[in-house]
């Protein structure tokens, strides 16, 4: 799972975001923050924060709700 952003409060809420969902949904996930700008334009991403699940871009320029997260996740 990845968080794509360059460290914009945005980016940071969304990273504490997704951290909780892991944490409540009790799956043992590793959680990557990229913030190199080459990193987020091969996922195609032009505005952030973006999350990547399993390679799928799940959500681009918001913030995601913790339910989001933890739906994208349990699946």
């Amino acid at each position: 799972m990845e968080i794509l952003g360059t460290g914009c409060p945005k980016c940071n809420k969304t990273k504490k975001f997704v951290e909780e969902a892991v944490a409540q949904a009790g799956v043992d996930a590793e959680i990557v923050k990229v913030e190199d700008m080459n990193g987020i334009l091969a996922y195609g991403v032009l505005i952030t924060p973006a999350v990547v699940v399993d390679g799928e871009v799940k959500i681009v320029g918001r913030v995601p709700k913790v339910d989001e997260v933890i739906e994208w996740i349990t699946r």
